[in-house]
């Protein structure tokens, strides 16, 4: 029987210890949290998992909770309209809700992992509780077939390069505020669509809202992500979750008032409801090199992290899982060697890099034909379909989406048609 070590009790790494679980192999997973610390933790993250990503967890029997958490049915942009950071509930330039094919659903992370960690160790997997060091894996590569690194940060990291062709941001390029809360109202114009709202401020910042499922049940996320230096950037060193939530509250009353509106009776799920920090995204190199000659494949964020300003982090991270168990299951007997793990990292990159693509490009200030098809979707229902369908599938966005002249045909061919 194949032994396989996990680092990291992440979406991905559970994913995959799971699923090779469940193939036989021998699996010993590492994190640095018991379950129950993770339970009654701090969020980690916002996420969103759109129909592909959630059909990876129906593959293995993981959707636990599908029945239980809001079934997502749209996805919605607004965009502030030019100088309308006053009060008043109708400053959108933009306002359109596009219909997703399969629903999506948010689970909170704390939820997730600590309930597919329990059901690890019960499945008989070996669970150990111990923050990796790179000397630990050093001895593990030694007794283990393969071992896979799925920690997202601290020193495991530094061992896989940046690779600066695939990663043309240095310095991090949103400052990022979560908080979980109940009592958010539904927005008026579809109370009874689950939806999630991307609201655009050009030159701000965004502000995403999605509904979720946390430890306390049916929840919203509201998630502030603002241009370094700018007016959205002011929650580094608040520690207190109230003066958090607040501060979320005093913006989206002053730049998204359409929001706020639905928003002035909510109140966190939990004191450890707020997160803030920023990262530079970054794509690494695939392999580490341990100092006694081993080498370790990284999975999810430690080699592909993107901005969540598209709401792909949970969904690469289970692609990247579905990615590398169908790349282990296919190896067979055969050694886990650098030529393998490079070919298991590109055939996740032929996933990955659309989603790469996307999100550095929606970092950066939309050209005008982006504006324009934004702003067609308003009028043109298929244009705001496809466009949140995007999210479940971001390599589609190279047929309409980058260059003015498909961008221009598309929107051509709808009109067209209808």
């Amino acid at each position: 029987m194949r032994k396989i070590l996990v680092v990291g009790a992440g979406q991905s790494g559970l994913q995959l210890a799971l699923g090779l679980q469940s193939h036989g192999y021998e699996v010993t997973l590492m994190s640095n949290r018991t379950a129950d610390e993770i339970r009654s933790g701090r969020v980690m993250s916002t996420q969103c998992m759109f129909h592909t990503a959630l059909q990876h967890e129906r593959d293995l029997q993981l959707n636990f909770w599908e029945s239980q958490a809001p079934k997502i049915e749209g996805l919605g942009v607004s965009v502030a309209a030019p100088g309308s950071h006053d009060p008043g509930p109708t400053q959108r330039a933009i306002d359109w809700l596009g219909r997703l094919d399969g629903y999506a659903q948010s689970v909170d992370q704390r939820v997730k992992m600590a309930g597919w960690m329990e059901t690890f160790a019960q499945r008989g997997g070996q669970l150990v509780i111990h923050g990796a060091a790179v000397s630990d894996l050093d001895y593990f590569s030694r007794t283990y077939d393969l071992v896979l690194v799925s920690a997202g940060k601290g020193e495991l990291v530094q061992m896989f390069a940046r690779d600066p062709e695939r990663s043309p941001y240095s310095e991090p390029q949103r400052a990022l505020a979560v908080s979980y809360v109940h009592g958010l109202g539904p927005r008026p114009e579809h109370p009874d669509t689950e939806a999630v709202r991307c609201n655009l401020v050009p030159g701000v910042g965004e502000l995403f809202i999605m509904p979720t499922l946390t430890t306390s049940g049916r929840a919203d996320i509201l998630f502030w992500e603002g241009i370094p230096g700018g007016p959205l950037d002011v929650f580094n060193g608040v520690k207190d979750p109230a003066e958090h939530l607040s501060l979320t509250l005093e913006l989206m009353e002053k730049f998204t008032p359409w929001e706020y509106a639905r928003a002035t009776k909510v109140e966190l799920t939990d004191a450890g409801g707020t997160l803030a920090g920023r990262y530079a995204p970054t794509v690494r190199t695939p392999i580490g090199r341990l100092p006694g000659g081993g080498l370790v494949l990284g999975v999810a964020d430690v080699v592909v992290a993107n901005d969540p300003i598209t709401g792909q982090g949970s969904n690469s991270a289970s692609k990247c899982a579905a990615s590398y168990l169908a790349s282990i299951l296919e190896r067979g007997e055969k050694e886990f060697d650098e030529e393998w793990m490079r070919a298991a990292f590109d055939r996740y990159w032929d996933t990955a890099q659309h989603v790469t693509k996307w999100t550095n490009a929606m970092l950066a200030p939309p050209p005008e034909h982006i504006l324009n098809l934004i702003g067609a979707a308003g009028q043109l229902q298929p244009v705001a379909d496809r466009f949140a369908n995007g999210f479940n599938d971001p390599g589609d966005f190279e047929n309409f989406f980058y260059e003015p002249a498909k961008t221009e045909a598309y929107l051509a061919e709808v009109v067209a048609g209808a």
